[in-house]
Protein backbone atom coordinates (compact mmCIF):
# COMPACT_ATOMS: atom_id res chain seq x y z
CA UNK A 1 0.00 0.00 0.00
CA UNK A 2 0.96 3.76 -1.07
CA UNK A 3 1.07 5.65 2.58
CA UNK A 4 2.62 8.73 3.84
CA UNK A 5 5.23 7.06 6.18
CA UNK A 6 6.17 5.03 2.65
CA UNK A 7 6.83 8.62 1.21
CA UNK A 8 8.51 9.76 4.17
CA UNK A 9 10.80 6.94 4.37
CA UNK A 10 11.60 7.43 0.32
CA UNK A 11 12.08 10.96 1.38
CA UNK A 12 15.05 10.16 3.29
CA UNK A 13 16.32 7.44 1.14
CA UNK A 14 16.69 10.24 -2.04
CA UNK A 15 18.49 13.02 0.49
CA UNK A 16 21.72 12.51 -1.02
CA UNK A 17 20.33 10.97 -4.78
CA UNK A 18 18.19 13.98 -5.97
CA UNK A 19 17.94 17.64 -5.72
CA UNK A 20 15.08 19.15 -3.69
CA UNK A 21 14.26 21.89 -6.19
CA UNK A 22 13.25 25.20 -4.58
CA UNK A 23 10.07 26.91 -5.57
CA UNK A 24 10.25 29.69 -7.96
CA UNK A 25 7.66 33.09 -7.95
CA UNK A 26 6.84 34.13 -10.96
CA UNK A 27 5.61 37.48 -12.40
CA UNK A 28 3.11 38.43 -15.03
CA UNK A 29 2.39 34.71 -16.46
CA UNK A 30 -1.51 35.06 -15.25
CA UNK A 31 -3.03 38.18 -13.51
CA UNK A 32 -5.84 36.35 -11.47
CA UNK A 33 -3.62 34.03 -9.76
CA UNK A 34 -0.02 33.48 -7.78
CA UNK A 35 2.05 31.33 -10.19
CA UNK A 36 4.99 29.28 -8.45
CA UNK A 37 7.18 26.86 -10.37
CA UNK A 38 8.25 23.55 -8.89
CA UNK A 39 11.18 23.43 -11.22
CA UNK A 40 12.18 19.03 -11.45
CA UNK A 41 13.65 20.41 -14.99
CA UNK A 42 16.23 21.27 -12.92
CA UNK A 43 16.84 17.74 -11.10
CA UNK A 44 19.26 15.30 -11.58
CA UNK A 45 18.60 13.93 -15.02
CA UNK A 46 16.27 16.80 -16.25
CA UNK A 47 13.26 14.99 -14.94
CA UNK A 48 11.72 14.21 -11.51
CA UNK A 49 11.54 10.31 -12.77
CA UNK A 50 15.17 9.59 -10.91
CA UNK A 51 13.08 10.09 -7.33
CA UNK A 52 10.81 6.97 -8.69
CA UNK A 53 13.60 5.26 -9.87
CA UNK A 54 15.73 6.06 -7.77
CA UNK A 55 13.67 4.27 -4.48
CA UNK A 56 12.30 1.62 -6.29
CA UNK A 57 16.50 0.45 -7.10
CA UNK A 58 17.31 1.03 -3.32
CA UNK A 59 14.59 -1.36 -2.58
CA UNK A 60 15.08 -4.21 -4.55
CA UNK A 61 16.80 -7.18 -2.92
CA UNK A 62 20.19 -8.29 -3.53
CA UNK A 63 18.88 -10.69 -6.18
CA UNK A 64 16.62 -8.81 -7.87
CA UNK A 65 19.77 -6.25 -8.07
CA UNK A 66 22.06 -8.95 -9.15
CA UNK A 67 19.72 -10.08 -12.06
CA UNK A 68 20.04 -6.63 -13.54
CA UNK A 69 16.97 -4.28 -14.54
CA UNK A 70 15.10 -3.55 -17.26
CA UNK A 71 12.23 -0.67 -18.33
CA UNK A 72 10.51 0.65 -20.76
CA UNK A 73 10.25 4.61 -21.16
CA UNK A 74 9.69 8.18 -23.60
CA UNK A 75 13.11 8.98 -22.49
CA UNK A 76 13.03 10.40 -18.83
CA UNK A 77 11.93 6.84 -16.79
CA UNK A 78 14.82 5.57 -19.02
CA UNK A 79 17.49 8.35 -17.38
CA UNK A 80 16.33 7.92 -14.15
CA UNK A 81 16.70 4.14 -14.25
CA UNK A 82 20.19 4.08 -15.69
CA UNK A 83 21.44 6.92 -13.23
CA UNK A 84 20.13 4.89 -10.32
CA UNK A 85 21.24 1.42 -11.59
CA UNK A 86 24.72 2.65 -11.80
CA UNK A 87 24.72 4.17 -8.90
CA UNK A 88 23.86 0.95 -7.08
CA UNK A 89 26.56 -1.09 -9.49
CA UNK A 90 23.57 -2.72 -11.36
CA UNK A 91 23.29 -3.43 -15.31
CA UNK A 92 20.69 -1.70 -17.07
CA UNK A 93 18.41 -2.39 -20.46
CA UNK A 94 16.12 0.22 -21.06
CA UNK A 95 13.41 -0.46 -24.32
CA UNK A 96 12.48 3.37 -25.48
CA UNK A 97 9.79 4.39 -28.63
CA UNK A 98 11.77 4.66 -31.86
CA UNK A 99 10.06 8.32 -31.54
CA UNK A 100 12.09 9.28 -28.60
CA UNK A 101 14.11 12.65 -29.09
CA UNK A 102 17.48 11.97 -29.43
CA UNK A 103 19.06 13.98 -26.63
CA UNK A 104 17.19 11.58 -24.24
CA UNK A 105 18.01 8.38 -25.81
CA UNK A 106 22.06 9.50 -25.59
CA UNK A 107 21.69 10.91 -22.22
CA UNK A 108 20.31 7.44 -20.98
CA UNK A 109 23.72 5.96 -22.77
CA UNK A 110 26.08 8.50 -21.00
CA UNK A 111 24.14 7.15 -17.40
CA UNK A 112 25.33 3.47 -17.85
CA UNK A 113 22.17 1.95 -19.68
CA UNK A 114 21.96 -0.43 -22.80
CA UNK A 115 19.55 0.97 -25.04
CA UNK A 116 17.08 -1.36 -27.17
CA UNK A 117 14.89 1.03 -29.22
CA UNK A 118 11.30 -0.28 -29.93
CA UNK A 119 8.84 0.91 -33.19
CA UNK A 120 6.14 2.23 -32.12
CA UNK A 121 5.30 4.69 -28.79
CA UNK A 122 5.24 4.44 -24.81
CA UNK A 123 3.15 1.11 -24.90
CA UNK A 124 5.18 -0.67 -27.44
CA UNK A 125 8.62 -0.37 -25.69
CA UNK A 126 6.10 -1.88 -22.43
CA UNK A 127 5.29 -4.89 -24.45
CA UNK A 128 9.03 -5.39 -25.49
CA UNK A 129 10.45 -5.05 -22.59
CA UNK A 130 7.90 -7.06 -21.11
CA UNK A 131 8.94 -10.04 -23.23
CA UNK A 132 12.93 -9.21 -22.75
CA UNK A 133 12.05 -9.26 -18.47
CA UNK A 134 10.49 -13.09 -19.13
CA UNK A 135 13.30 -14.15 -21.74
CA UNK A 136 16.22 -12.72 -19.73
CA UNK A 137 15.12 -13.03 -16.56
CA UNK A 138 15.25 -9.05 -15.57
CA UNK A 139 14.05 -7.36 -12.83
CA UNK A 140 11.40 -4.92 -14.21
CA UNK A 141 11.47 -1.18 -13.02
CA UNK A 142 7.60 -0.16 -13.99
CA UNK A 143 8.38 3.82 -15.05
CA UNK A 144 4.52 4.62 -13.24
CA UNK A 145 2.12 1.82 -11.96
CA UNK A 146 4.62 0.44 -9.17
CA UNK A 147 3.91 1.94 -5.06
CA UNK A 148 7.58 2.39 -4.78
CA UNK A 149 8.05 4.25 -7.47
CA UNK A 150 5.04 6.43 -6.80
CA UNK A 151 6.10 7.02 -3.37
CA UNK A 152 9.57 8.31 -4.98
CA UNK A 153 7.33 10.63 -6.77
CA UNK A 154 5.61 11.81 -4.11
CA UNK A 155 8.60 13.52 -2.07
CA UNK A 156 7.79 16.54 -4.49
CA UNK A 157 4.34 16.87 -2.87
CA UNK A 158 6.61 16.94 0.80
CA UNK A 159 9.29 19.49 -0.50
CA UNK A 160 6.11 21.53 -1.85
CA UNK A 161 4.41 21.61 1.47
CA UNK A 162 7.33 22.21 3.45
CA UNK A 163 8.62 25.08 1.44
CA UNK A 164 4.60 26.80 1.21
CA UNK A 165 2.32 25.43 3.68
CA UNK A 166 -0.46 27.83 2.77
CA UNK A 167 -0.79 26.58 -1.17
CA UNK A 168 -4.12 26.42 -2.20
CA UNK A 169 -3.38 24.46 -5.12
CA UNK A 170 -1.05 22.58 -7.00
CA UNK A 171 -0.69 21.41 -10.87
CA UNK A 172 0.80 18.57 -12.41
CA UNK A 173 1.00 16.69 -15.89
CA UNK A 174 -0.33 13.29 -16.71
CA UNK A 175 1.15 10.33 -18.36
CA UNK A 176 0.71 7.41 -16.55
CA UNK A 177 -0.30 8.62 -13.31
CA UNK A 178 2.60 8.28 -10.98
CA UNK A 179 3.92 11.87 -10.47
CA UNK A 180 0.81 12.95 -9.41
CA UNK A 181 -0.35 9.78 -7.81
CA UNK A 182 2.30 10.72 -5.42
CA UNK A 183 2.22 14.21 -5.50
CA UNK A 184 -1.54 13.90 -4.21
CA UNK A 185 -1.24 11.17 -1.70
CA UNK A 186 1.36 13.30 -0.12
CA UNK A 187 -0.67 16.55 0.32
CA UNK A 188 -4.23 15.05 0.46
CA UNK A 189 -2.95 13.00 3.47
CA UNK A 190 -1.24 16.40 4.65
CA UNK A 191 -3.71 18.35 4.20
CA UNK A 192 -6.89 17.39 2.19
CA UNK A 193 -7.69 21.63 1.51
CA UNK A 194 -5.16 21.20 -0.93
CA UNK A 195 -6.50 21.16 -4.65
CA UNK A 196 -4.63 18.83 -6.47
CA UNK A 197 -5.36 19.17 -10.44
CA UNK A 198 -4.10 17.34 -13.70
CA UNK A 199 -3.39 17.73 -16.49
CA UNK A 200 -2.78 15.57 -19.84
CA UNK A 201 -2.57 16.24 -23.60
CA UNK A 202 -5.58 16.09 -26.30
CA UNK A 203 -4.12 13.96 -27.98
CA UNK A 204 -3.54 11.39 -25.09
CA UNK A 205 -6.04 11.90 -22.68
CA UNK A 206 -6.02 8.23 -21.40
CA UNK A 207 -6.59 8.88 -17.82
CA UNK A 208 -8.97 12.19 -18.66
CA UNK A 209 -10.93 9.55 -20.58
CA UNK A 210 -11.06 6.89 -17.91
CA UNK A 211 -11.92 9.09 -14.94
CA UNK A 212 -14.52 10.36 -16.61
CA UNK A 213 -15.89 6.66 -17.63
CA UNK A 214 -15.24 5.07 -13.60
CA UNK A 215 -12.73 2.67 -15.61
CA UNK A 216 -9.73 2.40 -17.04
CA UNK A 217 -9.68 2.47 -20.62
CA UNK A 218 -6.72 2.58 -23.44
CA UNK A 219 -6.31 4.42 -26.28
CA UNK A 220 -6.44 3.76 -29.92
CA UNK A 221 -3.46 5.95 -30.54
CA UNK A 222 -1.72 8.89 -29.19
CA UNK A 223 -0.11 11.91 -30.81
CA UNK A 224 0.95 15.55 -28.69
CA UNK A 225 4.16 17.16 -28.81
CA UNK A 226 4.62 16.42 -25.12
CA UNK A 227 6.14 13.11 -25.29
CA UNK A 228 6.79 12.59 -22.07
CA UNK A 229 2.95 12.15 -21.02
CA UNK A 230 2.21 10.33 -24.39
CA UNK A 231 0.50 7.12 -22.84
CA UNK A 232 -2.03 5.35 -24.22
CA UNK A 233 -3.52 3.76 -20.90
CA UNK A 234 -2.84 4.87 -17.29
CA UNK A 235 -1.58 2.02 -14.47
CA UNK A 236 -3.98 0.09 -12.42
CA UNK A 237 -2.99 1.92 -9.24
CA UNK A 238 -2.68 5.16 -10.63
CA UNK A 239 -6.23 5.11 -11.74
CA UNK A 240 -7.25 4.12 -8.27
CA UNK A 241 -5.02 6.95 -6.62
CA UNK A 242 -6.04 9.84 -9.21
CA UNK A 243 -9.67 8.80 -8.72
CA UNK A 244 -8.97 8.91 -4.78
CA UNK A 245 -7.00 11.76 -4.52
CA UNK A 246 -7.02 14.10 -7.52
CA UNK A 247 -9.64 16.91 -7.50
CA UNK A 248 -10.25 17.37 -11.25
CA UNK A 249 -8.47 16.60 -14.75
CA UNK A 250 -8.12 18.93 -17.34
CA UNK A 251 -6.92 18.95 -21.44
CA UNK A 252 -4.64 21.35 -23.08
CA UNK A 253 -4.10 21.68 -26.67
CA UNK A 254 -0.56 21.86 -28.42
CA UNK A 255 -0.62 25.30 -29.34
CA UNK A 256 -1.19 25.66 -25.82
CA UNK A 257 1.80 23.68 -24.56
CA UNK A 258 3.98 25.62 -26.91
CA UNK A 259 2.85 28.68 -25.38
CA UNK A 260 3.53 27.68 -22.05
CA UNK A 261 7.12 26.75 -23.23
CA UNK A 262 7.92 30.11 -24.53
CA UNK A 263 6.12 31.85 -21.82
CA UNK A 264 8.88 29.54 -19.62
CA UNK A 265 11.54 30.62 -21.62
CA UNK A 266 11.65 34.73 -21.93
CA UNK A 267 9.85 35.32 -18.64
CA UNK A 268 11.47 32.57 -16.44
CA UNK A 269 14.63 31.82 -18.24
CA UNK A 270 14.16 28.01 -18.00
CA UNK A 271 13.54 25.24 -20.70
CA UNK A 272 10.51 22.86 -20.49
CA UNK A 273 9.68 19.95 -22.35
CA UNK A 274 6.04 19.67 -23.47
CA UNK A 275 4.87 17.49 -20.32
CA UNK A 276 6.76 19.99 -17.93
CA UNK A 277 5.09 22.87 -19.54
CA UNK A 278 1.37 21.48 -19.62
CA UNK A 279 0.54 22.25 -15.83
CA UNK A 280 1.38 25.91 -16.92
CA UNK A 281 -0.56 26.18 -20.03
CA UNK A 282 -3.60 24.91 -18.42
CA UNK A 283 -3.58 27.66 -15.34
CA UNK A 284 -2.05 29.97 -18.27
CA UNK A 285 -5.45 29.07 -20.17
CA UNK A 286 -7.78 29.57 -17.68
CA UNK A 287 -8.95 25.56 -17.71
CA UNK A 288 -8.84 25.58 -13.56
CA UNK A 289 -10.68 27.10 -11.20
CA UNK A 290 -7.53 29.16 -9.28
CA UNK A 291 -8.26 32.94 -9.67
CA UNK A 292 -7.20 34.26 -6.41
CA UNK A 293 -4.99 31.15 -5.39
CA UNK A 294 -1.30 30.15 -4.80
CA UNK A 295 -0.59 27.84 -7.11
CA UNK A 296 2.36 25.57 -7.96
CA UNK A 297 2.52 23.83 -11.53
CA UNK A 298 5.10 20.93 -11.01
CA UNK A 299 7.59 21.57 -14.44
CA UNK A 300 7.93 17.72 -14.05
CA UNK A 301 11.58 17.80 -16.93
CA UNK A 302 13.31 19.69 -18.97
CA UNK A 303 14.62 16.84 -21.65
CA UNK A 304 13.48 18.30 -25.22
CA UNK A 305 14.91 17.73 -28.27
CA UNK A 306 16.16 20.75 -29.70
CA UNK A 307 14.83 20.23 -32.96
CA UNK A 308 11.27 20.29 -31.35
CA UNK A 309 12.36 23.02 -29.39
CA UNK A 310 13.01 25.54 -32.48
CA UNK A 311 9.50 23.96 -34.25
CA UNK A 312 7.57 24.69 -30.72
CA UNK A 313 9.50 28.32 -30.51
CA UNK A 314 7.74 29.34 -33.73
CA UNK A 315 4.60 27.60 -32.91
CA UNK A 316 4.12 29.64 -29.84
CA UNK A 317 5.12 33.06 -31.43
CA UNK A 318 2.15 32.73 -33.60
CA UNK A 319 -0.40 31.43 -31.12
CA UNK A 320 1.04 34.65 -28.89
CA UNK A 321 0.76 36.88 -32.39
CA UNK A 322 4.38 37.45 -32.08
CA UNK A 323 4.66 36.52 -35.89
CA UNK A 324 2.47 36.65 -38.19
CA UNK A 325 2.35 35.62 -42.15
CA UNK A 326 0.73 38.58 -44.70
CA UNK A 327 -0.22 37.61 -48.33
CA UNK A 328 -1.54 40.84 -50.38
CA UNK A 329 -2.63 41.05 -53.65
CA UNK A 330 -0.46 44.42 -55.84
CA UNK A 331 -0.46 45.78 -59.43
CA UNK A 332 2.93 44.70 -60.80
CA UNK A 333 3.98 48.08 -61.06
CA UNK A 334 7.10 50.12 -59.24
CA UNK A 335 7.06 51.49 -55.97
CA UNK A 336 4.70 48.86 -54.46
CA UNK A 337 6.64 46.88 -52.61
CA UNK A 338 8.50 50.04 -51.42
CA UNK A 339 5.02 51.35 -50.28
CA UNK A 340 3.85 48.05 -48.51
CA UNK A 341 7.45 48.23 -46.46
CA UNK A 342 6.95 51.93 -45.51
CA UNK A 343 3.51 50.89 -43.88
CA UNK A 344 4.98 48.14 -42.23
CA UNK A 345 7.93 50.24 -40.56
CA UNK A 346 5.67 52.95 -39.57
CA UNK A 347 3.61 50.71 -37.67
CA UNK A 348 6.72 48.89 -35.68
CA UNK A 349 7.05 45.72 -37.61
CA UNK A 350 9.87 43.78 -38.42
CA UNK A 351 10.22 41.93 -41.50
CA UNK A 352 11.60 38.09 -41.31
CA UNK A 353 11.07 37.79 -45.18
CA UNK A 354 9.64 38.46 -48.46
CA UNK A 355 8.50 35.90 -51.72
CA UNK A 356 7.55 37.44 -54.22
CA UNK A 357 5.20 35.92 -57.27
CA UNK A 358 3.42 36.61 -60.49
CA UNK A 359 -0.29 36.45 -60.26
CA UNK A 360 -1.57 32.79 -61.37
CA UNK A 361 -4.01 32.19 -63.64
CA UNK A 362 -7.31 33.42 -63.13
CA UNK A 363 -5.93 36.71 -61.57
CA UNK A 364 -5.04 39.88 -63.03
CA UNK A 365 -2.24 39.30 -65.98
CA UNK A 366 -0.86 42.55 -64.58
CA UNK A 367 -1.05 41.61 -60.77
CA UNK A 368 1.52 39.70 -58.40
CA UNK A 369 1.57 38.43 -54.97
CA UNK A 370 3.74 39.38 -52.08
CA UNK A 371 3.78 37.33 -48.91
CA UNK A 372 5.75 38.69 -45.90
CA UNK A 373 6.39 36.69 -42.66
CA UNK A 374 6.43 39.67 -39.78
CA UNK A 375 7.45 40.25 -36.42
CA UNK A 376 4.85 41.51 -34.61
CA UNK A 377 4.58 42.41 -30.81
CA UNK A 378 1.02 40.64 -30.17
CA UNK A 379 -2.25 40.14 -31.84
CA UNK A 380 -3.69 43.86 -31.78
CA UNK A 381 0.09 45.14 -33.39
CA UNK A 382 -0.86 42.80 -36.08
CA UNK A 383 -3.91 44.19 -36.96
CA UNK A 384 -3.12 47.54 -36.64
CA UNK A 385 -0.23 46.58 -39.88
CA UNK A 386 -3.37 44.77 -41.62
CA UNK A 387 -5.65 47.43 -41.06
CA UNK A 388 -3.03 50.20 -42.79
CA UNK A 389 -2.48 48.29 -45.26
CA UNK A 390 -5.98 47.80 -46.89
CA UNK A 391 -6.41 51.62 -45.22
CA UNK A 392 -4.13 52.39 -47.89
CA UNK A 393 -5.81 50.79 -50.61
CA UNK A 394 -4.05 47.04 -50.93
CA UNK A 395 -6.04 43.86 -50.79
CA UNK A 396 -5.02 41.29 -48.09
CA UNK A 397 -5.44 38.10 -49.43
Amino acid sequence: MLTLDKIYHASYVLKDVIRQTPLVKTSGICDDCQVYLKPENLQITGSFKVRGSGYKISQLTDEEKKRGVIACSAGNHAQGVALAATKYGIKSLICLPDGAPISKVEATKGYGAEVCMVPGVYDDAYNEAQRLREEKNYTFIHPFDDENVIAGQGTIGLEIINEMSDVDAVVCAIGGGGLISGVACAIKSLNPNIKVYGVQAEGAPSMYNSIKAGKPLSLDNVSTVADGIQVKAPGEHTFEYVKKYVDDIVTVSDDEIASAILELIESQKMIAEGAGAAPLAAVMFHKLPVKGKKVVCVVSGGNIDVTILNRVIKRGLLMTGRQQTICIELQDKPGQLKAIADIIADKGGNVISIHHERASEGSDVTGCYLRIVLETRNFDHAKEISDAITGAGFKLV
